[in-house]
């Protein structure tokens, strides 16, 4: 439990800049601030993810963000096109 510690200490700091993104999320001035916050916040979960999995041992929490991670990009990438104006 020790060793888990700075793990939960480091998880607490990327969780608040989570919520600072997400103040960024919701007062960007403009879509693009707000895309670029979503994808922050996206790339700070995946790290949280895993160090809590290598805090505690869980594997499937290492598997879990690499499948977040795909998927965050993927949805970067789309919002990107939207935004862009491709998607009509």
């Amino acid at each position: 439990m020790i060793v888990a510690l700075p793990f939960g200490v480091a998880a607490a700091v990327l969780l608040g800049f989570i919520l600072a993104s997400m103040v960024r999320l919701g007062i960007g001035p403009t879509a693009a601030d707000r895309a670029v916050a979503l994808d922050t916040i996206n790339t700070l979960v995946v790290a949280t993810m895993i160090l809590l999995g290598a805090a505690f041992g869980q594997v499937v929490l290492m598997d879990v963000a690499l499948v977040y991670a795909l998927l965050s990009f993927v949805s970067t990438l789309y919002i990107a096109r939207y935004l862009e104006g491709g998607l009509k």
